[in-house]
């Protein structure tokens, strides 16, 4: 049986935190994945994370967090942490150069062989802009995946739909390095304009019962994450969310 995450960073707007893991334990949910807005008191999360019965395996830590090598170890030895994961860059670089790519990725790879040697595993988090090609053709995704492969994927699927690429292709293509897996949604075209245009996971229009099916298949994936960027009813989203999970 799946054990379903959900990335506190859906919550954000929701204070407070111990409000939140009392629900998503009540719904099912036993594990969180962390974001930097949750880690100024790691020792009382991680004392609230036990008290709900949730674990928090996978964690988003900014470039410049990472950078800060004995800040990260430290929180994510505090929390639990397994896979520690990179989550973004500022977008002011998402149209950087071919070069710019290939030496953030480079950087990408040197800090993963950092945290493997400390016993944890690490993974870049895609949004849109890496399947936007490049001036040369290639796609920033392509590059990270070649010249960082000492990092594993987390893909989060409705993005690369966002970036008009075909999630199933690079399922296909590079299953192996995806460890872990954003569950979200697109609503229809014209709806939930207030919500960014996302939805509930199966109540939107990525196919998910195929696309699920794939990554059991073709992946390592362990780690299966609801998100939602900017519901306007949390408990709606994360309910829902999971109940469409457990169908996949």
């Amino acid at each position: 049986m799946t054990d379903f995450s959900f990335q506190l960073y859906s919550a954000r707007n929701f204070p407070p935190l111990s409000d939140t893991l009392a629900m998503l334990s009540r719904l099912g949910y036993r594990q969180v994945e962390g974001f930097g807005g949750v880690y100024d008191d790691p020792v009382a999360v991680k004392a609230d994370l036990d008290a709900n019965g949730l674990t928090m395996p996978t964690g988003h830590f900014g470039l410049d967090q990472l950078r800060d090598k004995a800040g990260t170890l430290a929180i994510a030895r505090a929390l639990g942490v397994e896979t520690i994961i990179c989550p973004f860059v500022p977008q002011e670089r998402w149209k950087q150069r071919d070069a710019e790519w290939v030496n953030f990725a480079r950087e990408l790879g040197d800090l993963a062989k950092t945290y493997r040697d400390e016993g944890f595993g690490f993974a870049w988090h895609n949004h849109h802009f890496e399947f936007w090609p490049l001036d040369s053709g290639r796609r920033p995704m392509e590059i990270i995946l070649t010249e960082a492969p000492e990092a594993d994927w987390e893909m989060d699927v409705a993005w690369v739909v966002r970036g008009d690429d075909d999630p199933k292709r690079w399922i296909d293509d590079h299953g192996d390095r995806i460890v872990a897996v954003h569950l979200k949604d697109i609503a229809p075209e014209g709806e939930a304009a207030d919500e960014d245009g996302w939805a509930d996971l199966g109540h939107g229009t990525v196919s998910w019962k195929d696309l699920f099916a794939a990554i059991k298949a073709k992946t390592p994936a362990k780690y299966f994450v609801m998100e939602h960027d900017n519901p306007n009813d949390l408990e709606r989203f994360a309910s829902r969310s999971i109940a469409a999970a457990k169908t996949l």
